[in-house]
This record gives C-alpha cells, structure tokens and sequence, in this order.
C-alpha cells in the first residue's frame, strides 16, 4: 500500500495530504519543488529520487497543482501513474468549484476518504493484471475446429461479397417482370426513360418489343425522341408564354433536382482581413435569406459569439508546430540540441491542459512560457557572492582560494588575470598560483600579467602593500603540491585570497582528469569555476558533463567537490547567439559568474539574465 500521497501547488502550498507511517518527507517534497518544478526540468518522466525515497508526480496546469505519490525506491509501485490520473479527476469533480474560486488556499479539503477508495479500486485492478494469463484453447475448443469440410469448398457460382461493405440507403423500385430480368442494361435505361415519359406527357406509348414472335432477338432500332420540332412542340417548348404545362415541369424539377439540405460552412479568412468587412457582406452583393423569427435570430447570434469568446483546452497536437518552430529558433541561437529538446518539452508539460481563449495565440503563449523558462534557469539558485565570502574569510585569517578549470585555449589565465583585477579594485590582495605546468610560456604569462596589475596598483598607493604575487616553481612540477604550498605561504603572509590557475585538458583525457580531482581534493577551495567559450555549442554540454563527472569519480571523497560556477569567455565576439549560456547553466544548475567581453582588465561583466533571454527570443 502507498504510504505518503500530497496534493500541492506549484509553489509549495499544500492543500491535502495522506501519510500513514508518519515519516517526515518535507525535505524530498521541498528538493522537488526547488529543482524540478520551478526550474521545469525533467517534466517528461515525471519522477524524482533522493537517497531512497522516490517520488511519481503529476502535473496539472488547469489548477497549478501537482499529485504526487512518495514511496521507497525498492519498491515496485506499476500502476502509480493509473492512480495519480484517477486522483486528479476525483479531486477535480470534488473540489473543482473551489479551485476555480479565490478562497482555493484556504478551503479545507476533506478527501481521505476518496483516497483510500480510489486507492484500493486501482489496487485490485493491478492484482487482477497481474495473474497467470489464461490458458490457450485447444483445437476442439476453437470455432476453426467446427466448420465442415462443405463450408471450406468455394462455389463459384455464387458471388463473394465484398469486404468492407457501407450501409447505404435502398430506393425501392417498380416491380419488373421476369423477361426484363434478363433485359440488357441499355434496354433497361430505355425502358425506364419510356415509363417516365408516359408520366408526364399523359400519353403512353407502346413497349418496346424486345423479342419477336419467333423467340427471337430484334436488331437495334433508331430512338424516337419526344418534342421533335413539330409546331406543337415548339409551342410546348416556348417559356415566353404562360403554358398550363408549366406546372408539370415544376414538378418534374422539384422530383428529380430535389432540395439542398445542410449547412456551409463559412469562408475563413486572415486574421488580417477581418477589418475589411465589418458587417459581414459586401456593400454590392445581395442576399436573400429565409425569415425566421426575431427569437431565433438572437438565439444564433449569441451562440455564435459564444463560440468565438470560449475556452480551449491545449492539448499536445496544438502545441507541436510552435515547439518546433521554437526548438529550431534555439538551436540557431547556439544552444545544444538535446537541451533545446528538453525546453520544448518542459514547455509542452507546463501549457498542456491549461484552459486558454480563442483569442490567445499558440505561439505567443509558447514564447511566454519559454521566457519564463530561460529566466529561471540564468537565475541563480544559491546566493554566489565572492566579495562578501572573501572578506568573511579575511576576518578569520584564512585566504579565500578560487580555483580555475577547463579546456586548452578557452581562456582561463587572462580571465584569471581579469577577477584579480576585480578583487584589487576592491581592496583585496592577490596570490597567483601558478599551477600550470605543463604548457610552455604558461608562468611567463603570469608573471606579466602581475607585473602590469601592480603597474596599476602600485604599493605606494596601498600603504606599500604589494597588490599581486605570484607563486610558481616552474614546470613539470606536482600541481596539487604548489597549490597546497601557495595556500601555506598565503596564509603565513596574510594575503586575502588565492587565485590557482591550472593547466587546460581535454574532458576525455583521464590521466589529467584524475590530477585536476586530487588537486581539488586536496587543497579543498572555496569555489571552483569552470572556465568555457560562448562560441560552443553541443561541445559545452558535453564539456560540463564529463568535467563534473570526472570530479566526483576520481575523487576518494564521500562528498566530491565539483563545479560552483561559470566563467563564459569570448561573450563579446558571439552577436546574439547566446545559447551557450543556457547549454552550460541547464547542465549543471550552476550560475555563470563572470561574462569575459574584451581585451582589457576591465572587460569582465555580470551577466545580464533579461538580456540574455531577449537576445535568445528575438
């Protein structure tokens, strides 16, 4: 039996809950609500796991509530799904007038009891399912087994009825003789057309002799028309004069023309055009309409402005062609394809269902909704503020240490070059580690870049405090060990914080990998940043992934320490195709820190989250 079953709203007010073991599980129910329901992630599979406890929920984007059923990950709850559905419905018919109301919040909701009834109806409808299937039916048993050997001989006389047959509607003709039963199908059509001119012209002529008084079939005789020119004809035939004839052919038209029946539908036009005309009609055509009475017009006309100002329910198959156009729109604008998928998707999950009007625009509310998406992902999930952390830590007499990751050439000494410029600005002192000691002319880098920061910040202007320093010990040297050295003498020597430039390595190089995850291990940082171009796409998220990976891996720690943050380098040569922004957020639900822009130490930015999205949306 389930154990724990909540009902609450997107923002985490609860409206009805049901636990029978009495375990607290706010902390799952709150963790599912902070990473997955606002954040609109992994809203396709409906599930969240946390140590072991596993929760199956289920969206509702009419009321803005979410079912969701808590339960041990050992265990194997199948017809979860069934039940969520089956609660949604029950709640809805229940309490739907009070959700639709302003006191949804603080109704009580008495619904025990329909719980445990839908509970257990679905219950013994999966213990049902899940019995021994039932035996195959021996060959006696089978109707092939009944059929005689008489009933599998084909006739071919008798004519096969064919498949697939429509129910049509029979008009029932004259009774025929048994010659004309025989009658070829022309002779009959000319037989049928004698009979309706006898009809209507009041006079009969003979039948047509089909055989002679032999037995024998006659040729083929010439047609004889009525009304053939005579001058009595031609006064039957003449409409400019009143004929007592005309009735008859009246008749004749109204039997064989008959009535239309039905309706047409109207001409749909643009949106465009409905300015044009306003009435409906154009000022030049006239049209005549049937009169019915003043009642009944009415009824029409508010029926149909009732059609026109009505609610629609958006389903799946009305999103689809705006999600495409949008999920193309993101992949244009750089951000990875599988991530575009997953927006689109996490978008469809928060539109379907929702009751909309007629007037709204699929696209438009697409849009919003992406927007809305995209906001909450740049925005930070964690309060990220280094100034503060560095002074805090400078008060206990501990250096604050950054340590600085990536890939070969994306940038990492010059952006580290840039925050140590930052950090200065703000009256803070700078070690520089000079980790990297695998690339060639990586410490003289450095050593240049402090050369020109104290340039900037000369001692004599700091109480004739050096600014930057740097500490290296050349190459082909343990990094972990100059890290852990350049934190010592930081410490000793009372400078704020620390700043560890590491050598660039690929994510798939595993040697290098393990060296990142014990240098970070070791030293244990106060923050780490991944270091990434704007220029990827597809690359970045693959870049975050097996980097975060990695750390935790190869790192002998219980609680592997990965990646805090993002630095995005090269923002400014990207236009607006700012999708790597979305790529690497979404991947690890970590902020981007610093946006480098430019050639000088000034050149680093915060992001800009409204800006961003715009460039994305436009």
């Amino acid at each position: 039996m389930l154990d724990f079953a909540v009902i609450f709203t997107k923002g985490g007010i609860v409206l009805w809950s049901f636990n029978s073991t009495g375990e607290n599980v706010n902390s799952c129910i709150n963790n599912l609500i902070r990473s997955v329901i606002l954040e609109e992630r992994n809203t396709e599979s409906k599930y969240y796991e946390e140590d072991n406890l596993a929760i199956q929920f289920k969206l509702d984007n009419e009321f803005e509530l979410i079912y969701a059923a808590v339960f041990r990950k050992v265990i194997q709850l199948p017809y979860l799904n069934i039940l969520l559905s089956n609660l949604q419905a029950a709640f809805k018919e229940k309490f739907g007038h009070i959700l639709a109301s302003s006191e949804r919040l603080s109704a009580n909701y008495e619904f025990e009891k329909d719980y445990l009834e839908t509970l257990k109806a679905v219950e013994n409808t999966a213990k049902l399912s899940s019995k021994a299937p039932k035996q195959m039916r021996s060959f006696n048993e089978s109707l092939k087994s009944k059929k005689t050997v008489a009933s599998m001989i084909e006739n071919p006389n008798e004519s096969k009825k064919p498949e697939n047959t429509k129910k049509v509607n029979i008009v029932e003709c004259p009774k025929v003789s048994t010659m004309e039963k025989v009658l070829s199908s022309a002779e009959i059509i000319e037989e049928n057309r004698r009979k309706l001119r006898e009809k209507f012209s009041g006079k009969k002529s003979p039948p047509a002799e089909h055989k002679n008084s032999k037995g024998e079939k006659t040729g083929k005789k010439p047609r004889v028309w009525d009304y053939g020119g005579n001058s009595k004809d031609a006064a039957f035939l003449d409409r400019s004069k009143d004929n007592p004839h005309d009735v008859t052919f009246k008749n004749l038209e109204n039997n064989i023309v008959g009535t239309m029946q039905g309706s047409i539908r109207d001409l749909e036009v643009d949106s465009d055009e409905e300015h044009d005309n306003v009435n409906g009609l154009h000022h030049d055509i006239v049209v005549h309409k049937p009169h019915v009475s003043q009642n009944k017009e009415k009824s029409g006309i508010l029926s149909y402005f009732k059609g026109i100002v009505g609610s629609k329910t958006l389903t799946r198959i009305d999103l689809q062609p705006a999600l495409d156009k949008m999920r193309d729109h993101l992949i244009s604008k750089n951000v990875a394809t599988d991530i575009s998928g997953k927006l689109c998707d996490s978008v469809a999950s928060s539109l379907e269902g929702k009751s909309v009007g007629t007037f709204d625009s699929v696209a438009s509310l697409v849009k919003e909704a992406l927007t809305m998406s995209l906001v909450r992902i740049l925005s930070p999930k964690r309060r990220l503020d280094i100034i503060r952390d560095a002074m805090e830590a400078k008060s206990n007499n501990t250096p604050y240490t950054i340590i600085f990751c990536g890939v070969n050439g994306v940038g990492k000494s010059t952006n580290l070059a840039k925050i140590c410029f930052w950090l200065i600005e703000n009256d803070f002192s700078v070690l520089i580690a000079a980790c990297d000691t695998f690339r060639a002319g990586a410490v003289e880098q450095l050593r240049t870049h402090t050369r020109h920061l104290n340039a900037l910040h000369p001692a004599d202007r700091h109480d004739g405090r050096s600014m930057v320093q740097l500490y290296e010990k050349g190459y082909g040297k343990d990094a972990a060990g100059i890290a852990m050295e350049a934190i010592k003498f930081a410490r000793d020597t009372r400078i704020d914080v620390v700043l560890v430039d590491t050598a660039g390595r690929m994510q798939d190089n595993e040697p290098l990998m393990r060296s990142l995850a014990k240098l970070i291990k070791v030293n244990d940082p106060d923050l780490v940043l991944f270091v990434g171009e704007a220029l990827v796409g597809n690359e970045a998220v693959d870049q975050l992934v097996k980097f975060n990976q990695s750390l935790a891996d190869y790192s002998s720690d219980g609680n592997p320490h990965i990646i805090d943050g993002i630095v995005l380098t090269k923002f400014d040569t990207i236009d607006d195709k700012v999708g790597a922004a979305i790529s690497m957020t979404y991947i690890t639900g970590q902020p981007i820190v610093f946006v480098g822009t430019g050639q000088t130490y000034a050149d680093l930015k915060a992001i800009n989250v409204n800006a961003v999205v715009n460039s994305l949306m436009k």
